[in-house]
């Protein structure tokens, strides 16, 4: 599912995730892969692939390869120097089998498997990756998710918004990633050498008010997909930014 967000945190003038043209809509634009492996006889739970997906985006930004002059530094720079783009696919038996051999990282849930890979040119991905569906990402929780840990972060999603869960996927490691931007070099590293610990659940109708004037970081969606332009899609409440 195809992703790009505003941000209200970030200034106008330098936020990537704002709808309306800005001089990032000149530069060639990427995309941030992920693929979630989604077999017939065993679909993992909707909230953990939304979590699963969120923790992939967070190890991607952390690898070293990601930084300096790793092998994907020059690819993340491109893509955050445009559009954040994300878009989620899916795959089952030798499609996934596929996707594993490319350079990338696989994050494991509970049930869930997402590999997340290097960012692309929007028209430039590889015919493995290309081939794959973004549809038929609709899962469901067998389980009634048990209630969020108050001091790990918490992505709330908007309550009011139906989203299948390739675009919900992709809307939380939009959060994750403005989380990431938001902390300290000494929050980031403690987040990840615990593993990036997040729940992922929808706001109740009064917290999500709150919560989208609490100043947190709140991903905006630009509406290329399901849902309307400027909608309000999640907040990355972080311990560290409360």
């Amino acid at each position: 599912m195809n992703s790009d967000q505003t941000h209200d945190r970030t200034p106008a003038a330098a936020s990537p995730f704002r709808s309306e043209p800005t001089a990032r809509d000149e530069a060639p634009q990427f995309v941030l892969p992920l693929v979630a492996r989604i077999e017939k006889s065993a679909p993992p739970a909707r909230t953990d692939a939304l979590e699963t997906a969120a923790r992939a985006v967070l190890a991607m930004l952390a690898d070293e390869r990601s930084a300096g002059e790793g092998e994907w530094a020059q690819a993340m720079r491109d893509w955050q120097d445009a559009r954040i783009r994300k878009v989620v696919r899916r795959a089952r038996g030798a499609e996934w089998r596929r996707a594993e051999a490319l350079p990338g990282i696989t994050v494991t849930g509970k049930s869930a498997e997402v590999r997340v890979f290097p960012p692309v040119p929007l028209d430039g991905w590889p015919k493995d990756l290309a081939r794959l569906q973004v549809s038929g990402t609709d899962l469901d929780d067998p389980e009634t998710p048990p209630p969020a840990d108050p001091t790990a972060p918490v992505l709330w999603l908007n309550p009011d918004l139906g989203m299948s869960a390739g675009k919900a996927m992709a809307q939380a490691g939009h959060a994750a990633q403005l989380a990431w931007w938001e902390l300290t070099d000494e929050d980031r590293a403690a987040w990840r050498d615990a593993g990036f610990p997040l729940s992922v659940r929808p706001a109740t109708p009064s917290g999500w008010t709150d919560l989208t004037i609490s100043g947190l970081p709140l991903v905006r969606d630009a509406g290329f997909t399901e849902i309307a332009p400027g909608s309000s899609t999640v907040v990355a409440d972080h311990p560290a930014l409360r």
